[in-house]
């Protein structure tokens, strides 16, 4: 009677340790083969101080019906990490000595300073290297006159509450939008990922898909 007792106790006492490891997180839970929960320090590769484990998150409904979204501790954007990230990046490019980075709510400006020879390819270079990092709605506007980077600096310390602030910045984009953006991203997307009837109607420009302007001829009417 006494065994059982005790092989009872440790099966609770171990059901009670795995129940540890189901942190709850609004309505759902985070299980057991969260990568973070086998490998709290990191896989380090030889010397390097880089860490090499992937990342892996695996969440389920939680079991308790009627639970609500918490959002209270969802992450959140690190804008000054993500432009410092985008700065890095595009520095390692051919012909790119000196990179500037802004990135608001949903765009990134960038000012570079270039000795390339073709300023419509190191143009689109930096666009997607920016786009690889930030989530897919925002947009992205390059300049390769630094100049510039003087101009995006002045913003570092404002954010989305300062004063005219969206008229500050569309006054930029529209002076960035002077040099080349590189090529469209898709059928139904211009060079700096706005969609076709989804153009920032603040700045009110045309669709730009990277080549001249084009003009739709007029429809004549048949009877």
């Amino acid at each position: 009677m006494s065994a059982t007792m005790s092989l009872f106790g440790c099966a609770q006492m171990a059901e009670n340790n795995n129940d540890e490891l189901f942190e709850q997180s609004g309505n759902t839970i985070n299980v057991t083969d969260r990568n973070d929960l086998y490998n709290d320090d990191g896989v380090r590769n030889g010397n390097d101080s880089r860490m090499t484990n992937f990342g892996y998150v695996r969440h389920q409904k939680s079991p308790v019906p009627g639970d609500t979204n918490n959002y209270a501790n969802m992450p959140t954007l690190n804008r000054e990490r993500v432009a410092d990230l985008i700065s890095k990046l595009c520095t390692q490019l051919p012909n790119v000595n000196d990179v500037a980075t802004l990135v608001t709510d949903d765009e990134v400006l960038i000012a570079y300073d270039t000795d390339t020879k073709n300023r419509f390819e190191t143009a689109d270079q930096v666009k997607k290297t920016a786009l690889s990092v930030v989530p897919r709605y925002y947009h992205v506007y390059v300049a390769d006159n630094p100049r510039m980077i003087q101009e995006i600096e002045r913003y570092g310390r404002l954010d989305a509450n300062s004063r005219n602030i969206d008229q500050i910045i569309d006054t930029t984009i529209k002076e960035m939008l002077k040099y080349p953006q590189g090529r469209k991203l898709s059928d139904g997307e211009n060079a700096n990922g706005e969609m076709i009837n989804e153009m920032n109607d603040r700045i009110d420009r045309d669709f730009n898909d990277g080549s001249p302007k084009r003009t739709i001829p007029k429809q004549t009417m048949t009877r």
